[in-house]
């Protein structure tokens, strides 16, 4: 067969650059088409990928018509999510959608009937899916090394949006600040702020390592920086039948998980029935004990392996072998995590805790 066709349509959030790398150095993939209403967005692209002109498009209908994708990569601002998936559905393409999910339940319900309706298919990628101590958490959790998991304690973010680019590139502390009244990740309009950047992260791999449990009620709080209109801090407690959870979301951190870990270190502690599991962000160990071995021991991450290491290669993947997306991937997981998120969200709003969205 040939190379998979692969475009990139919407280039507002930064990882578009690393979806479209993976895109470039797979094997049996081929980037035949960009799109975004800025050509200024595209140009760090269309530069490190060698994207000819003809190839660059401004206009979603005229991008698919002439590329003919096999994969539409999607990367708009969180508000965004709904009407690009509904534009890019009904021209039949697949497509790989960047996190979050969606702005809300509303917009998230819009996505599910878009692709029902097409019959597309619909993967989200969440970045900490790849992470070798998660998948390993993951795989720990379900040989039953802790028993069942019942609580789930997430800290996670970074120091900001706005001080990395595609491929993790830095900026300065000084731009970084010049860019917030004119990014839409502070823009509430666009779906900015911390609980909508991170939250998702939290209770969709949370629910993964719960195997698809949802709580029953959530209380949540946020901060409310001074010149802001979105948060940078938030806290969500959420409460099953076997016990409480929290979700910590953080733009501020003191550095970088990707390049030294902050305190709080970001990641998971999960506790099940029978132990614990600490999973931090890039570290190369796990941490676990059991009631049989109470010290905390470290576990060596799982390697991973071809075609489960990377988004690209996976969807790729699951589309050649007719496979259904999974895990984290899969919308309807994502759905019991947005009704999660949602729940937070109007909670911090109504400063009390609420019974979680159907």
């Amino acid at each position: 067969m040939g190379k998979w066709r692969i475009v990139g349509v919407s280039f507002e959030h930064m990882h578009m650059g690393d979806l479209l790398r993976e895109a470039y150095e797979h094997p049996n993939a081929e980037i035949v088409g960009v799109c975004d209403e800025s050509e200024g967005r595209m140009a760090d692209a269309v530069s490190s990928f060698a994207i000819p002109r003809g190839r660059v498009f401004r206009d979603v209908a005229q991008c698919v018509r002439q590329a003919r994708p096999d994969l539409a990569i999607l990367c708009p601002a969180t508000a965004r999510h709904a009407d690009a998936v509904e534009e890019v559905a009904a021209l039949g393409v697949d497509i790989l959608l960047e996190k979050p999910f969606a702005a809300s339940l509303a917009d998230a319900d819009r996505i599910l009937a878009a692709v029902g309706k097409s019959g597309v298919k619909l993967a989200v990628n969440w970045p900490l899916r790849w992470y070798p101590p998660h998948v390993t958490a993951k795989r720990l959790i379900d040989e039953g090394r802790i028993g069942k998991a019942i609580e789930v304690h997430f800290y996670d973010g970074n120091r900001g949006p706005l001080y990395h680019r595609a491929d993790k590139v830095e900026v300065s502390d000084e731009e970084a600040r010049r860019g917030k009244p004119g990014s839409w990740w502070y823009s509430k309009a666009a779906g900015g702020g911390s609980l909508l950047d991170y939250l998702g992260y939290g209770a969709t791999l949370g629910t993964w390592f719960m195997n698809g449990e949802a709580p029953i009620e959530v209380t949540a709080v946020v901060d409310q920086p001074q010149g802001l209109e979105v948060d940078e801090h938030s806290i969500a407690v959420c409460r099953y039948a076997h016990g409480l959870s929290k979700l910590e979301t953080r733009w501020g951190t003191f550095t970088d998980p990707w390049t030294m870990q902050p305190q709080p270190k970001c990641g998971f502690v999960v506790v099940g029935t029978e132990g614990t599991i600490s999973s931090y962000d890039y570290e190369a160990h796990v941490g676990v004990q059991t009631r049989a071995e109470p010290a905390i021991h470290k576990v060596p991450v799982d390697e991973l392996k071809a075609p489960f290491r990377k988004p690209v290669e996976y969807v790729l993947h699951c589309k050649e072998r007719g496979l259904q997306f999974d895990g984290p991937l899969d919308p309807a997981l994502c759905r019991t995590a947005q009704r999660i998120v949602d729940t937070a969200a109007l909670s911090a709003r109504e400063r009390r805790t609420l019974a979680l969205l159907p």
